[in-house]
């Protein structure tokens, strides 16, 4: 058995008094591809955001790599090896693709805060910026404005910005949402490829990207995990098909 990357035990999160996490369980290991899907409602992007930091659990504990960080703020979890992208694109409109990824490296390479440093002069950050543009496949697009970018290659920024900083867990929200067919097929395949070796954790809402993509798939419905299983096995359980039911996305892959 691999070791564990994240865990989730127990977690539960209430906004007054409506439950929206309600004791979620949940294992990732190493190096392991897990899909989370669910209705919308379900809690999934609520999930997300204890898990990096962005809202805390009321209970249960989140542990990454053996050490828990429940309670921690988003710029620790991150230090420890977590990273995250957001349903919605947030990149700096404003400055090129480069300077995009150039600012998600800094941390990572161990330059910290200077009014000193010209970032121009640091020939290691701008090989690596150079690097994750390749990788993402947007090395023409290096000099322009990100907010000039299509929405395909927006999010396929996003997605290098989540993994410049070489943490070894990645969480995707949604990151072909909004995408055409043919634009889901090309981030579904830049997904495998530039998370290959890392713990991948993803909500997907299209449902062909998730099964081709995962080793497991979770299902959250109103706040818990009714299946964690491999795809063959959560396509035939029938307490997931009564969750889907009447949604077509899902029955085309079943």
């Amino acid at each position: 058995m691999k070791p564990v990357a994240l865990e989730l035990q127990n977690v539960c999160k209430r906004f007054g008094k409506l439950e929206i996490i309600r004791g979620v369980d949940l294992r990732v290991e190493q190096g392991e591809r897990v899909v989370l899907i669910g209705p919308n409602g379900a809690g999934k992007s609520s999930l997300f955001n204890l898990i990096s930091g962005r809202e805390r659990a009321d209970a249960g504990a989140i542990v990454l790599h053996g050490s828990p960080i429940t309670g921690c703020k988003p710029y620790e979890i991150n230090r420890r090896g977590l990273s995250r992208s957001f349903q919605v694109s947030s990149i700096f409109p404003k400055l090129s693709v480069f300077e995009n990824v150039r600012c998600a490296l800094l941390w990572s390479l161990g330059y910290r805060y200077s009014f000193w440093q010209r970032l121009n002069g640091l020939p290691k950050l701008r090989a690596r910026a150079d690097a994750v543009l390749e990788a993402i496949g947007l090395q023409a697009c290096r000099d322009t404005l990100a907010g000039r970018l299509s929405y395909a290659e927006q999010r396929a920024l996003e997605i290098g910005i989540t993994i410049a900083g070489d943490a070894d867990v990645i969480l995707l929200d949604e990151p072909t949402s909004g995408m055409s067919r043919s634009e889901s097929d090309a981030a579904a395949e830049l997904i495998r490829r530039v998370t290959a070796g890392k713990t991948l954790l993803m909500v997907e809402h299209d449902m062909e990207v998730a099964f081709r993509l995962a080793d497991r798939i979770a299902v959250l419905v109103g706040g818990q995990i009714i299946a964690c299983d491999i795809p063959e096995r959560v396509r035939a359980n029938e307490a997931v098909q009564r969750a889907y039911l009447g949604n077509r996305a899902f029955a085309e892959v079943t």
